[in-house]
């Protein structure tokens, strides 16, 4: 018998050492695979390509592809517009690829500076705030949105559950 091997979900590139030291390929796998799981989706049929970078990486990229020359925490190019035509709807969800191969879903970027500063003035684990945040790229690359207040909240919704799942506490609410 040949023994199956299981492709990771997420084909990471850490450009900045600190997100290597602090374990950047695990948080991935982990807040990906959970937000594939929580919506009924397969891990094991999908990849996503990640890149850890630092801000002045994300900051030409949102340049790039936002037209805003500033660093952001996070940014994503979804492989395939799914997103929903109601305000509130529910996007598309993607379908697994077929037989071995996986189905791209897109990339995601992530800047350490950002989300370091980010979550030293929120008062919270580095590591909560990336997880936070990788569950929040992984939704938009399924075609989730936060532009219409509707899409907000259920994208809102859905990240609080998936964090809860992970054992984390809701980002959004407020004590």
């Amino acid at each position: 018998m040949i023994p199956t091997i299981m492709a990771d979900l997420v084909d990471t590139l850490s450009e900045d050492q600190r997100w290597t030291e602090l374990g950047l390929d695990a948080l991935a796998e982990a807040a990906c695979n959970t937000t594939l799981r929580h919506l009924g989706l397969p891990p094991e049929k999908f990849e996503i390509s990640l890149l850890g970078c630092n801000d002045a990486r994300i900051a030409t990229l949102n340049e790039d592809f936002r037209g805003k020359p500033q660093p952001t925490n996070v940014l994503s190019w979804p492989a395939e517009d799914l997103a929903a035509s109601a305000p509130g709807g529910q996007p598309q969800l993607p379908k697994a690829g077929a037989g071995g191969s996986a189905q791209e879903l897109g990339d995601i970027a992530i800047a350490f500076d950002t989300c370091r500063r980010e979550a030293i003035d929120a008062g919270k684990p580095l590591t909560d705030h990336v997880t936070h945040l990788l569950v929040h790229g992984t939704l938009h690359l399924l075609g989730y949105d936060h532009i219409r207040e509707e899409d907000a909240v259920l994208m809102e919704r859905i990240e609080a559950g998936i964090l809860a799942q992970m054992g984390l506490p809701d980002p959004y609410r407020v004590d």
